[in-house]
């Protein structure tokens, strides 16, 4: 089962979250060779990605054998959300061996920019 946690973005600027993956006795797990990919949309059900996140594009980055991953947006990835208030996401690592796990689940909070 996926944890659930909420993420906090303010539109306009550089937005970097760290995360280490650890196992039941506070050990990080090898995540080596790893892919990541993250999406947020309006909900659910909604078929547009407002924003799309993976190793693929580098918007992911995974430090392997310290089980971090590394989330980072652009300013010009959070301004592009326009009047996006609220939005849902879930963040899931492929192994090697292409087994899928759901890590992170929740909703993605984003905070209007009046500087422009």
């Amino acid at each position: 089962m996926a944890a659930r946690y909420d993420f906090y973005i303010n539109q306009g600027t550089t937005w970097s979250v760290s995360l280490t993956y650890k196992d039941d006795q506070g050990v990080p797990i090898d995540l080596s060779n790893y892919t990541a990919k993250m999406q947020i949309r309006l909900s659910v059900e909604s078929s547009k990605v407002l924003l799309e996140l993976s190793t693929t594009n580098g918007k992911i980055t995974i430090d392997g054998p310290n089980g971090r991953i590394q989330l980072q947006l652009e300013p010009n990835d959070t301004t592009s959300l326009g009047l996006v208030r609220r939005g849902v996401y879930d963040l899931e690592l492929t192994s090697p061996s292409l087994i899928v796990d759901r890590l992170l689940e929740g909703a993605v909070y984003f905070n209007p920019e009046v500087t422009r």
